[in-house]
Formats: C-alpha cells, sequence, structure tokens
C-alpha cells in the first residue's frame, strides 16, 4: 500500500488544488532525449520532453495549458513520462519537468508520483525533477519549499535553463539543487566566444564549490563539446549527442560523442 506522505495509511490529505481536476484538451505522450556522461561514455539520465499523442510538438500542447487545467496536466505528465520510462525499459535516472504553480501543497501533490513509480517499478531515487528557472513563480520560497520537500522523499532535483532569467543565482542562495543545466544561450559557440567562456567558467566554479553537478544543454557542435570536456563538464545532452526520440530511448552513437 501507498502511504500518504505524512507516514499516515489510507486516503491523504487533499488540498483544494488537488480536488478541482478540470480535464486536459489534448492526450500526452513523450519523446525522450538522453543526457550524456562522456566520462563514464555512458547515458546518465532521459529527459521527458512532452508531445501530443501522435507527436505534436510541446508548444501545440502547452499552448492549450491554462491556470483552471495545469494541476491535471502537471499530475499527467509526472504518470504518463514514468509510466513510458518504465515500459521502455529504462535504467538510467528518468528527468521529468515539473510546474511549479501547479504545486499546492507537495506533501499531498506528489502522491500521484510516488504511485506510479510503485505501480510501473520505477525506482524513486532514479527520478530527477527540474523546472525552468525564468519559470513566472508568484512565490520564489514556494519553489524552495517544492525542492526541499522532494530531496526528502528521495528525488533529485535540477534547475533547467539556467542563466537564462534573473533569479539564478539569488536561487542558489535559498536552495542548492543536484544539478543546473546551463542554458543553450549561454554555450552556443562557446568554444569560440571568450565572453561566454568567461562567464561559464564562472558558473562552473560556483558550482563545484556548492557540490552542485552541471549539465551543458544544447550542444550542437564538436567544439562546443570539447570546451565542456576540458573544463571538468562530463554531462551534456543536445541534438550533437540524439535528437528526442518519440516513445523511444535514442540510440547513442558512442564513436561520435565519446572521441
Amino acid at each position: 500500500m501507498i502511504r500518504s506522505p505524512d507516514g499516515v495509511a489510507g486516503q491523504p490529505q487533499r488540498c483544494s488544488g488537488c480536488r478541482d481536476i478540470t480535464p486536459l484538451p489534448i492526450e500526452i505522450d513523450f519523446a525522450f532525449q538522453p543526457i550524456v556522461d562522456v566520462s563514464a561514455q555512458a547515458v546518465f539520465a532521459c529527459e521527458a520532453l512532452v508531445r501530443g499523442a501522435s507527436g505534436e510538438s510541446a508548444h501545440s500542447v502547452l499552448s492549450q495549458i491554462d491556470d483552471a487545467n495545469k494541476y491535471h496536466f502537471d499530475q499527467r505528465c509526472r504518470q504518463v513520462a514514468i509510466a513510458s520510462a518504465a515500459a521502455l525499459g529504462l535504467d538510467s535516472f528518468l528527468s521529468i519537468n515539473f510546474m511549479p504553480n501547479a504545486v499546492y501543497r507537495p506533501e499531498v501533490c506528489i502522491r500521484s508520483t510516488l504511485e506510479a513509480a510503485q505501480t510501473h517499478g520505477f525506482p524513486i531515487e532514479k527520478i530527477i525533477f527540474e523546472t525552468v528557472e525564468g519559470e513566472h513563480l508568484a512565490d520564489r520560497t514556494h519553489l524552495v519549499e517544492i525542492f526541499r520537500a522532494y530531496k526528502t522523499f528521495g528525488f533529485l532535483t535540477a534547475i533547467d535553463d539556467f542563466g537564462a532569467g534573473y533569479s539564478g543565482l539569488a536561487l542558489l542562495v535559498d536552495f542548492q539543487p543536484d544539478i543546473i543545466k546551463l542554458d543553450m544561450g549561454l554555450l552556443r559557440g562557446i568554444d569560440t566566444d571568450p565572453v561566454r567562456q568567461r562567464i561559464v567558467r564562472g558558473v562552473i566554479s560556483i558550482c563545484d564549490d556548492l557540490g552542485i553537478r552541471v549539465v551543458a544543454e544544447g550542444i550542437e557542435t564538436r567544439g562546443e563539446r570539447d570546451f565542456f570536456v576540458a573544463h571538468g563538464v562530463s554531462l551534456m545532452q543536445g541534438y550533437f549527442f540524439a535528437k528526442p526520440g518519440f516513445k523511444t530511448i535514442p540510440a547513442i552513437d558512442k564513436i561520435k560523442c565519446f572521441t
């Protein structure tokens, strides 16, 4: 039996957001994109990227999400991503995007995620919850509370698109996630851009001091990859390694990716 996060068996508490389930206007499925560890020459994780049931773009799905259905959407994404990853036999970490503004009480709203992990036999300790630094948050303190609760449950945490918004460094003061994913705008052409190099080296140094792992996201060229290898960043994601695969885990060409 799944116990409620407060440790009492049976029906858990439910907040007003949990009770207000507005049906989704679209069926969803997922594409998966590997995050590679070039030092281990292996796949570290796969990010679950939302799509329509027939592969429609993330934009077409997200354009139909509003305040009325965002809670149901966020919960459904978690359930489908875990079920799909388990069905595909994913044995690496699974990275799931979540919407902080759709989480009312983290200790209650996490119930369906725990149930999905148990139902499909996917280890909780292999789930990463990531959110975008630049998402409009009503209260940054709320995001910190969510992250802290998720770490308590055994999940890993990540900040996506770090450097794209204005709150990244301030957020790190309040909470240090397990992973940050550098915004691709910071690393595009970084092997030939000394300004980007200085900024990114500074971020890498801060993360090293705080014990945070860095993912270089959006790698498209060998030069970009080689810059991060030279600066001790082994986790990378991007088209250079593999494009997202709809309802499949893309294969990694080790000769191309790791030499």
